[in-house]
């Protein structure tokens, strides 16, 4: 009864070989038919692009027709005003009836008005600046600036309209007489009889007005009075605009200036391309050439947009319509959906009807399997299933079969070379604890001396090593050495052994580093028929006086570590064990009370880590001269953050050479010889 509602033991593979072949047939099925999906997904995009292309050519066509007419309105009346203002000019007073009643003729026209030359009236002063200015659709006021406070005669709209002979679309500026709204002006000479510019009549359009002409939506009108501008108008400027899903037009001036657009503060403060954000200027110039007339797909507020444009005629202007690309998509999207969930059905049903089929088809290689599992486990003697027949898969039972035999043969012979390979990984381990056995292990060495404080660690790259380091105290004299022999493994640390042991012997009556040297060199170098060698640096610190003599066969220079940091100078000696006769030079140098001596090996500064980059010498410095600036660089802390510092870097790199360290602190004052 309980065995009822025992749980099923899970499988270790639940994915069957008659699943995997059902999905290799579905995707392949998959793609077959994703070719043509992919087909029509892209004709339906093609289609509805090229179509919301013509759209926006003709809505573009249209609103620049409606921006030329309204531009041509000024012009033509501008035109038209010139002859009557030409034959009234003896008559100052009729003149601003003239301006008032151009533009209450003219409703697209926000303001207009005519500069004279500097004193042309006398009587009236220097300026006489007639202007008439549109307050709202049935209101109108004309008033004459001739005060210094609107100087127009020093402007330089004046003195360019001056040096023309005929009339031009002016730079679009803010109005700072009325209302401070962008405003885009059209200038046309006066003459008077004797054919002399005497006055320049402008004719003024709201941008303001342009853009909510143009625009898809309106946005509030100004009810305020010539005084002032409504709270809830200043209110909508600040208010951040945010483009969304929506499509707008803008039109630019040839330099990409805004003149209109949805968001009022960008209109003449900013430059279109500040908002393409890939490739602006490239954009920007394709978009702004005069004898180019095509779409751009450009990035807008980080948004990919569909931008048709075309040249204002007569102006310096460009109209473009911005439509966001998702919106040319989403339909093209919504069939390629259809054809999809039309493949997924097609599939489901593949594969509910096609796994049946292949499971039955399969139930052979499954009983085999289960077969095989027994053998994976060890039980080579696992009967295998009989079958009828002759196909791969009976094949592959008669492959078991002869892989049970050779299996068992097989693991007989692992079992032998296995314990082979146990006896060689205990006789390395042997080797290992010798060899760390002849390096001191004992830190503090000296606990009876505050004279000296030592500390040093040797890691090597596998079971043994060849780098070495060592030190006793002489007749008061620290002999130390510190070495790295050619190569890795068992040789090498053979030849260490026998260098740490000649050093022993030889300190034990020679206290001269040059004599060590050459002692150690002539005894290493005879029966060398390997042609191994050894980077070797001794030192022989006078414990009285912290004189230090020293000589480096080849071996990394140490750093001093006091004051100051810095490498101690050493001469470039080769290596003990290449040449016999060589000659070792000795140095000496004062060691100061509290100066850490840091010896190391070349596992140091050419550790690697997984970009086969190297620690360096520079990276030793850094660690070096930040214990300094704590006034911590006792031996334990100096070889610590060496360690910690060289393990960070390398990470999970493989340690590539043998790493030993050991510093030296002299405690004791010192004095001359």
């Amino acid at each position: 009864m309980l065995s009822i509602f025992k749980k099923k033991q899970k499988s270790a593979y639940p994915r069957s070989f008659a699943k995997r072949l059902t999905w290799r047939i579905m995707l392949r099925m998959l793609i077959f038919m994703g070719i043509p999906t992919a087909l029509v997904f892209w004709g339906c995009y093609v289609l509805v692009y090229v179509g919301a292309v013509g759209i926006c050519n003709r809505l573009v066509s249209g609103e620049h027709e409606e921006i030329r007419r309204i531009t041509s309105d000024l012009y033509v009346a501008s035109i038209n005003t010139a002859p009557v203002i030409e034959d009234n000019l003896e008559n100052p007073e009729k003149i601003q009836g003239l301006i008032e009643r151009m533009l209450r003729k003219n409703p697209y026209m926000r303001s207009c008005g005519i500069s004279f030359v500097d004193n042309y009236y006398p009587k009236r002063g220097r300026r006489f600046y007639p202007f008439a200015v549109r307050v709202d659709t049935t209101k109108i006021e004309t008033y004459v600036m001739d005060d210094a406070k609107h100087d127009y005669l020093t402007a330089a709209w004046f003195k360019e309209a001056l040096s023309r002979n005929e009339g031009y679309w002016g730079k679009s500026f803010i109005d700072s007489v009325n209302q401070g709204r962008p405003l885009v002006s059209y200038y046309l000479p006066i003459h008077d009889k004797r054919d002399s510019t005497v006055a320049i009549l402008r004719a003024d359009l709201s941008l303001d007005w342009l853009n909510d002409k143009i625009q898809f939506y309106r946005s509030k009108k100004d009810t305020s009075s010539t005084k002032g501008v409504s709270v809830e108008i200043e209110q909508e400027k600040k208010e951040a605009w945010d483009p969304g899903y929506a499509a707008y037009y803008f039109i630019v001036d040839t330099t990409g200036t805004l003149l209109v657009h949805p968001d009022q503060t960008r209109v003449l403060k900013h430059n279109i391309k500040e908002y393409v954000t890939k490739d602006p200027n490239d954009a920007v110039e394709s978009l702004l050439d005069r004898n180019s007339d095509e779409d751009e797909d450009l990035m807008l507020d980080g948004e990919h947009m569909l931008v048709t444009f075309q040249p204002v005629k007569y102006t310096d202007w460009c109209l473009g319509l911005v439509i966001p690309e998702i919106l040319v998509e989403i339909i093209a999207y919504f069939f390629g959906g259809i054809m999809t969930l039309i493949i997924l059905i097609g599939m489901l049903a593949v594969y509910f009807f096609g796994r049946r089929a292949i499971k039955k088809s399969t139930l052979p290689l499954k009983q085999l399997a289960e077969s095989a599992n027994e053998v994976a486990k060890g039980n080579f003697a696992t009967p295998l299933p009989t079958l009828t027949s002759r196909d791969e898969i009976h094949m592959l039972r008669d492959s078991f079969e002869q892989m049970e035999h050779s299996l068992s043969k097989y693991v007989e012979e692992l079992k032998n070379t296995t314990a082979q390979k146990a006896s060689f990984e205990s006789e390395l381990k042997i080797a290992h604890n010798i060899q760390m056995s002849m390096l001191p292990k004992t830190f503090p060495p000296y606990p009876d001396r505050d004279d000296i404080d030592i500390f040093g660690t040797l890691k090597p790259a596998k079971a043994v090593g060849g780098d070495l380091f060592d030190f006793h105290i002489h007749n008061e004299q620290l002999v130390f050495c510190i070495g790295d022999v050619s190569g890795k493994g068992v040789p090498a640390s053979l030849f260490m052994a026998v260098t740490r042991s000649l050093f022993r012997n030889i300190t034990a009556h020679e206290l001269k580093p040059h004599h060590v040297v050459k002692a150690l060199n002539e005894s290493l170098s005879e029966n060398n028929d390997l042609y191994m060698f050894v980077t070797l640096f001794v030192g022989v610190l006078d414990l009285q006086t912290g004189l230090l003599r020293y000589c480096n066969a080849g071996h990394d220079a140490p750093l001093l570590i006091g004051n100051s940091v810095g490498t101690l100078p050493c001469d470039p000696n080769l290596p003990i064990g290449i040449q016999p006769d060589w000659e070792f030079t000795e140095q000496e140098t004062l060691i100061n009370q509290h100066t850490t001596i840091f010896l190391f090996t070349d596992g140091l500064n050419e550790a690697e880590n997984i970009s086969h980059d190297q620690f360096g010498d520079q990276r030793i410095l850094n660690v070096a001269e930040s214990l300094l600036a704590t006034g911590n660089h006792r031996p334990t802390t100096v070889v610590n953050k060496m360690n910690e510092a060289v393990h960070a870097f390398v990470g999970n790199a493989e340690q590539s050479d043998d790493l030993t360290m050991l510093a030296i602190q002299y405690k004791k004052e010192t004095t001359s010889e």
